[in-house]
């Protein structure tokens, strides 16, 4: 009889250690665009939550990420993309790659961010795209930082722009839409051609024109394409300490394009669960809020809170230019073509 109590006590407490210990974490792989970033104890709160692992597959810029994700739907990569903009949201959505899924924490996000009635591509963060000026350099020279788009094409500001390609660059596609919803599809080329005649550079790529072509850095062009919370930045990584941002940004009306992110479910997904939580996860304050300082893009949660630099120093587009996705899917091709015609010839 003894026997038989102690085998039952010990089978109750082998039963009792199985329930406490938890199975393998699950893994989740998000595919994401080489500018993804997140904190990583932001990232251990959820796996640890949700007995799980993340790992993110760096697919290249928004563009090459969404045709990888969407050459493999048939057998997809990952269980979540993350990365597609409004610039190429349509595409996504007439390719089919995402599920539907209705986040609860969607009611915290202002209706202007949500363009997929269906719920297949949900709103995750949002940036502006801005000329960005030199303050120093317009200050020693006596002139006055343009205000507007048309302000570009004055004798004072030739030689001075440096912008992206928009064939090879996101920001230089999103400050094409700019001038396509500024200036109309029958006036945006000739505007582009009386910049060129005012001595206008085109360069590939975000990092040359920053971190060559700027005069901060020790280039020729005071004028740079960038993004509005550019001046954020450096303030934050200043070589020394600085109280004030020595850059600014052209707010004008229309002059600067905002890009929404998304992020969806890919179908065919075999953590669709895991998928939905980390989807909620994403929209929630303790991502949201990280997102600002890692990726230097705004959160699209009414409650997430700043970091009072990022408030302090993100510049306030007057009247962001916007154009339906559906508009930019079907044109985008046409436009890229016609600008390449006109601008590089």
């Amino acid at each position: 009889m003894k026997k038989f109590v102690v085998l039952v006590f010990v089978l109750v407490l082998l039963v009792s250690c199985q329930a406490k210990t938890p199975g393998a974490p699950q893994e989740l792989k998000v595919m994401v665009h080489d500018s993804f970033a997140i904190s990583e104890d932001v990232i251990a709160d959820f796996e640890q939550e949700n007995n799980a692992k993340v790992s993110f597959l760096a697919s290249g810029d928004a563009g090459t990420a969404l045709n990888k994700a969407i050459l493999a739907k048939d057998n997809p990569l990952a269980d979540v993309f993350y990365g597609v903009d409004n610039t190429f949201l349509s595409r996504a959505l007439q390719e089919g790659i995402f599920e539907a899924y209705q986040s609860p924490l969607l009611e915290k996000i202002p209706d202007e961010f949500q363009l997929d009635p269906d719920n297949r591509a949900l709103p995750v963060d949002y940036g502006d795209v801005c000329l960005n000026y030199d303050i120093a350099y317009f200050t020693d020279k006596g002139i006055m930082p343009p205000q507007t788009l048309e302000d570009l094409l004055k004798p004072e500001y030739k030689g001075l722009v440096v912008v992206q390609n928009p064939a090879t660059s996101s920001p230089g596609l999103a400050f094409l839409l700019a001038t396509i919803a500024h200036f109309g599809e029958d006036g945006y080329l000739d505007y582009w051609e009386s910049l060129v005649a005012n001595d206008l550079l085109v360069v590939n790529d975000w990092n040359t024109a920053y971190y060559t072509e700027f005069t901060r850095s020790g280039g020729t062009r005071p004028l740079v394409l960038s993004y509005a919370s550019s001046p954020v930045a450096e303030v934050l990584f200043a070589s020394e300490p600085v109280s004030e941002p020595p850059t600014g940004a052209v707010t004008g009306p229309g002059s600067c394009f905002r890009q929404v992110e998304y992020a969806g479910i890919l179908k065919g997904t075999k953590q669709h669960d895991l998928a939905e939580k980390w989807i909620d996860f994403m929209l929630s304050p303790t991502f949201q809020e990280d997102v600002p300082l890692q990726m230097f893009v705004l959160p699209v949660n009414d409650e997430a809170k700043l970091d009072p630099t990022f408030s302090q120093f993100t510049a306030q587009p007057q009247e962001p230019a916007f154009l339906d996705p559906e508009t930019i899917s079907a044109n985008r091709e046409k436009w890229i073509s016609a600008w390449t015609e006109a601008v590089i010839r």
